[in-house]
């Protein structure tokens, strides 16, 4: 009888997606909706994304305009965005906010890539992690009715192909954002 891995793969998903959405948020020198993505606002007595509060847009490489649908909160997303980590400077211009993305220098990319190589450690360690709860799970069969060493064995092989494949899509996600950020 073979193991189903349906719920190993959902969590192997999930780190990917998790991953994916930490490295989007890396600053590229491009003007990208995902730049503001950490960036949390008190608004309403709650802590939000900036995309609970606004529209963002990019209308080229170099801007963000965000538009909030209510004015009443244009201060605190200016606050939040001012005194976060992504070191921006939110400029108000009537009832939105412009932010001018400067280009990287390439010891700023430099030293941005060695953030996403850590992230993508970071998603490495995950999938082992993932891999050592499933090989238990997997293991924990041996001696149940209807299970053979063999289909213990089979499966182990197949869980090392899966662990193999999102390893290989971790890679992907690293080798397309390491060119975003040494591009200029």
């Amino acid at each position: 009888m073979s193991f189903d891995f349906s719920d190993v793969k959902q969590r192997l998903d999930k780190a990917i997606d998790h991953v994916s959405r930490d490295v989007a948020s890396l600053r590229t020198g491009k003007a990208t909706v995902q730049l503001l993505d950490p960036v949390v606002v008190e608004a309403y007595g709650s802590r939000m994304k900036i995309a609970e509060l606004a529209s963002v847009q990019a209308p080229d490489a170099t801007l963000l305009v965000i538009s909030p649908w209510d004015k009443s909160v244009l201060s605190n997303i200016e606050r939040a965005i001012a005194t976060s980590d992504l070191n921006l400077n939110p400029v108000v211009s009537g009832d939105v906010i412009r932010i001018q993305i400067a280009p990287l220098t390439q010891e700023k990319r430099m030293e941005m890539v060695k953030v996403l190589h850590k992230k993508i450690e970071g998603g490495r360690v995950m999938l082992r992690n993932l891999r050592t709860d499933a090989k238990k799970e997997v293991e924990s069969r041996k001696g149940s009715e209807g299970v053979s060493e063999d289909d213990i064995k089979f499966d182990l092989q197949k869980l090392d192909e899966l662990i193999k494949e999102y390893m290989g899509k971790l890679d992907t996600i690293s080798a397309a954002k390491e060119k975003d950020l040494l591009t200029i």
